[in-house]
This record gives C-alpha cells, structure tokens and sequence, in this order.
C-alpha cells in the first residue's frame, strides 16, 4: 500500500538533482543538462530531458505562444465588426450580422480542422520545422493580405476586394493558425518527461492556456481601432510586426534551449486516436458557447454603449482573459493542492462538466442582458453599458480553465507518444472545428432570429433594429446545449471510460516492475522526505 502512495506521487514529479542518485541508473542519462532518460526498446533511441524544463526551454516556446496569440486575437475580435461596416463605414464588405457571423465561424473552423495538416508536417519535418513552415508559409502571408484590404488606395477606388479577404481569412491565416495550434502546445509538453515529470505536464497546460490569455489580454488591449479607418491600417501593421517578433523567439528553442530535437518520443500504438477523439468530443458543448464570444456576443455588445467612453465591445475579451489568468492562478496554487491535501482528484469528465457549468451560467445571464437592453430601448430609447456583458466574459473564461486547458492536458497523456501532434490536432478539432461548423448551420437554421421587422432585412447592428429581432432565442439554444454537456459528462460510465484510457495510456510508458523499482530504492536509501507525498488519491 505504502508503495503504491509513493510511486504516484514521487516518480512523476523528479526535478532536484539530489533526487538522481535514488532513481534507477536506466533513467539517468549522465548529462549535465539534461539528466532524465528514456530509452524507446524498439527502436533504440534515447531521449534527454532536463530536470526543469520550464526553465530550460518551456519557456521560449511560451513566448512564442504570446506573441502569436496576441496577433491572432488583435484581428479576431475586430474581425465582426469590420465586415459589418462599424469600425469603418466608409470602407468594409458591406456583410450583414448573419453573414459577419458566418464567415468569422467558417474561419474559426478551417483554424480548428487544419491542425492535421500541422501535424502531418510534424511527422515528416519534426516539430519546430513545422511550427517554422505554418508561421512564415501561411500565417503571416495571411495577415498582410487582410491587411492590404484595409487601404482603399490599394484599390484604386474600385469595390472591396472580397476574394482578397477570403483568400486572406479563410484559406492562409486559418490555415497557419491550425498549424501553430497543434504543435506549440505538443512541442512544450515533449520537453517534459513522461514518466518521471507526469505531474508537471498538467500544471504545465495550465500555464499554457494562461499564457494563451496573456497575449490576448495584451492584444485586446492595445490592437483594436477606434471606429474610424485610418487608425485600422497601422493596427494590422503592428500585428505583421508582433507575428515576426514570435518567428525570430521561435528560432530560440530548438538552436539553443531544447530539450527534445524535434519532439519526438518513443512508439507506442496502444492507445487510439479514435479514443482520442472520443474523449475530446465531450468538450464540444462547452466549444459552442465558447465561439459565440467573437460572433453573437460581439452583435449583442454592438448595440450597447461604450464604457467610460474607452470600453466598448471590441475591448471586452479583456475579461476572458484576466478570468482565465485569475482562476488558472487560484485552481494551480490553491484548488488542486488542497484536494490533493485531502486525497481528491478530480476527474477529467468531472473538470468538463464543471466548464460546461460556467458556460451555462453565462448564456443565462446573456439572456438577461438582453431583456434589460429591450427593456431600456422600449422605454425611453436608452442603451444599457457594455459593461453588463462582463459576467458572461468572466464564466466563460472560468470555464476554459477546467474545460478547454483539461482538454489540452488529456489529448496529451491519453494519447500514444507517437500520436500526440494528431491527438492534439484532434482536440483542437473538437474545441473549435466541430462547434464552429455546427455553428454555422445553427446560424442559418435561427437566421429568422436575427432579422429585423422594420425592413426585413438582416442588419440588426443599430439598437433600433436590434430590439425588433430575437436573438434571445439564439441565447436559449445555447443554454440547453450547455446543460446537454453537462449531462453528459456527469454520467458514471463517461467518466470510467476515459479514466480507462488514462490509465491505459499511463501503462504503456513503462511497466508496473519498474515503477516500483524507483520507489524501492527510495525506501531503502531512506530518503522519502525529500519529495512530496500524499494519502491514498480519490478520483472524483
């Protein structure tokens, strides 16, 4: 029994070089800079890692994350109300809130499914020439043609160039963002190692999702323009300088700091991408009504008013951000210890309930923000504040902690090493292709919702227009798909299933006879003080 307590907790969190001497010599590997080994008995290859990886080269590859996030997000959450003419009504496509929606969903979906093309890439170049091919092939030639369909002048005064734009938002920008997201994330978690730094993995996605908000925070703050087009220019501008900035930190890694060459790790095929893919399917409620932020919420928080005259909607993803960076604090230094103090883990299932729980909260309160924005036009034709929209930005966000980080953090170690690019492109599929694309036909189903009855028509982007629609039945749907992932996810069998795929995925990294091993030659050199232990774990 005692064994047992201490090999879950000592072997997978090895990080002092005074705990080498009392791991097996098969693990050590004698480097000064990378100590840790794994030898794959197949192949025959060996694979480094440092003691710390987060100082030896997680890092860099975080900042390369920043930077990236920080361009992407600057363009996202302006992105519906350019193609409906709000920021700039002199120089825009002309789209209406249905198509805007429409296109920034197809977008966001070409984003969440081409991530298998990144990993594809992954396969064949390894992990950083591939990160390299998505960021300065497609990725930033995507950026500077959206950007070139901002000047008029380029135009010579003929209409908007809409076939520009697409190209630019619907093939090469999506196209490099899918990449980056399916490698960047796999390329820090390699650095760690899989048996004796397991535990370090899950708080590791954790600071990735809130580094992912750093930048967004960042890039909400400082990149949207003020509704007049001459400022959008320079905007997009900085964005091409931001995305260069994190090609040149991108070199850091793998010259000089890596601590796995190209990312790769031992074989094994026990566990499936199909079980994979099972499991990151039970994040798609919580995906749906985290897509809506940059479509129906923005619609929404277009016919309120700004703030202080300086917040208005294009500013309020700062809340999703700094919820993420303050729950992703609180549940990494206080939540999880002290369930851990008390012998608690919470399951994977239990964390993606938990999401989809907050995200439910934040359609209902959207559902009472716009009775009060009818309730206000109706009576003296007044605008609520935008501020309003904030509780639901902030639940979302709280949820992305338990569900969208968790679903990072389990497509990793429920998945074979040599699957891990394709497990993460898989869940980023779930987290975003598949709600986008299911989106997309909801939003032509409920289009009737989001036309007006003064005119007819579908532009709902002035408050008097705005209350003449329904989109609070838009919110509904919403909320009982929330509740549907909730359902789901509650379900004994659900949670049994994927914790057997974990556990299955845990074993095929090493064997049970040299687990133990590791935690012998701990007792008998009568040093178990020096690393962490805890009671017997529940799994709740």
């Amino acid at each position: 029994g005692d064994v047992g307590i201490h090999q879950q907790n000592v072997v997978n969190h090895i990080h002092l070089a005074s705990q080498l001497p009392l791991i097996p010599e098969e693990y050590r590997s004698h480097d000064d800079q990378r100590p840790l080994l794994l030898v794959d008995h197949e192949t025959g290859d060996r694979f480094l890692y440092a003691l710390q990886p987060m100082k030896h080269s997680v890092f860099f590859i975080l900042i390369v994350e920043l930077l990236e996030r920080f361009t992407f997000y600057g363009y996202y959450y302006t992105l519906t109300l350019f193609l409906t003419g709000v920021l700039s009504p002199d120089w825009n496509p002309g789209f209406t809130a249905v198509k805007a929606s429409s296109y920034v969903s197809a977008s966001t979906m070409v984003a969440y499914t081409t991530p298998f093309v990144g990993a594809f890439l992954a396969d064949r170049l390894g992990d950083y020439k591939a990160i390299l091919v998505g960021l300065m092939g497609f990725y930033i030639p995507g950026i500077f043609l959206m950007t070139l369909t901002t000047f008029p002048v380029l135009c010579y005064g003929r209409a908007f160039p809409t076939t520009l734009l697409a190209i630019a938002m619907l093939v090469l920008w999506p196209l490099g963002t899918g990449c980056l997201k399916a490698l960047i994330n796999v390329f820090g978690a390699k650095q760690f190692h899989p048996l004796l730094q397991s535990s370090m993995i899950e708080s590791y996605y954790v600071q990735f999702y809130m580094t992912i908000n750093v930048g967004a925070l960042v890039g909400v703050r400082y990149v949207p323009s003020p509704p007049n087009h001459k400022d959008t220019s320079p905007v997009a501008t900085t964005a091409i300088r931001t995305t260069t900035a994190a090609a040149a930190a991108g070199e850091t890694p793998s010259t000089t700091r890596t601590a796995l060459q190209l990312g790769q790790q031992p074989n094994n095929k026990t566990v499936s991408l199909l079980s994979t893919f099972r499991i990151c399917l039970l994040i798609v409620p919580f995906a749906i009504g985290y897509s809506q932020m940059p479509t129906t919420f923005i619609v929404q928080g277009a016919v309120m008013k700004s703030a202080f005259g300086i917040i208005s909607v294009a500013n309020m993803n700062v809340f999703v951000a700094g919820s993420v960076l303050f729950c992703g604090a609180w549940t990494s230094s206080y939540l999880y210890p002290t369930l851990a103090e008390k012998g608690v883990k919470l399951s994977t299932t239990h964390k993606f309930a938990i999401g989809s729980t907050l995200g439910a909260l934040a359609m209902l309160w959207a559902l009472v923000v716009e009775h009060w924005i009818h309730q206000a036009y109706l009576t003296d034709g007044s605008q609520i504040s935008v501020l309003w929209q904030a509780p639901s930005y902030i639940l979302i966000g709280c949820g992305e902690i338990f569900a969208t980080s968790s679903a990072y953090a389990v497509a990793f170690t429920a998945s074979g090493p040599r699957n891990k690019a394709f497990a993460s492109a898989t869940n980023i599929f779930c987290i975003g292709g598949l709600p986008n694309l299911f989106c997309i036909g909801l939003y032509q189903v409920c289009s009737p919702w989001f036309r007006n009855h003064l005119d007819g028509t579908t532009d709902i982007s002035h408050i008097d227009t705005y209350t003449t629609a329904h989109v609070g039945n838009y919110f509904s749907i919403l909320l009982l798909i929330m509740m549907l992932g909730i359902g789901i996810n509650l379900r004994p069998s659900v949670r049994i299933f994927v914790h057997s795929i974990e556990e299955d995925a845990t074993a095929a990294l090493g064997d049970q006879k040299t687990t133990s091993t590791v935690v012998l030659d701990m007792e008998r050199e009568g040093r178990e003080e020096m690393f962490p232990m805890l009671d017997n774990k529940t799994v709740v």
